[in-house]
């Protein structure tokens, strides 16, 4: 798939529409402690249609420090989602994946993760770790509500 001319990688995802394992992984949210697998995502490929406002720019800027000691990889951190501090990683960001039947394109979503994807925008990262998790129409909707359709340009 490609994105603004960007080519993504085939994630490994967790489908999302199946039951999840049992065992957790640290710094992990409830909808992914399951997933053991991650993948780097072109951040310009992940979709953010609930964006809070305003940020907490103290956080921002302390993921940025973090971002600023790891030169070496596009993944790095300062917190986990305990408050817990995570020695140069940050956790990875939830993304749901949804294949559209109708165009036969993939969709990445992030609902969560704002201040990491803000401060990985901010350090011009290209590449964002990701947990991703195969989702239904139906659970997107969930989401989404009626402006699903128009976001996966399926408006009939």
């Amino acid at each position: 798939m490609t994105s603004h001319g960007v080519t993504s990688p085939t994630p490994m995802v967790w489908d999302h529409t199946r039951s999840a394992p049992t065992t957790t992984t640290p710094s992990s949210s409830i909808q992914s402690r399951g997933i053991r697998n991650t993948t780097f995502l072109p951040i310009s490929s992940i979709l953010r249609p609930i964006f809070p406002v305003p940020l907490d720019q103290a956080k921002v800027a302390s993921m940025l420090d973090t971002l600023a000691r790891s030169n070496s990889s596009p993944q790095s951190a300062s917190c986990g989602l305990n408050g817990d501090p995570l020695p140069d990683k940050l956790p990875p960001i939830d993304v749901l994946s949804y294949k559209s039947k109708k165009t036969g394109r993939e969709f990445y979503f992030a609902f969560g993760g704002c201040h990491r994807l803000s401060a990985y925008e901010r350090a011009e990262k290209e590449m964002v770790e990701c947990k991703v998790l195969r989702v239904t129409r139906g659970m997107l909707g969930g989401y989404l509500g009626s402006s699903l359709g128009a976001i996966l340009g399926e408006d009939e």
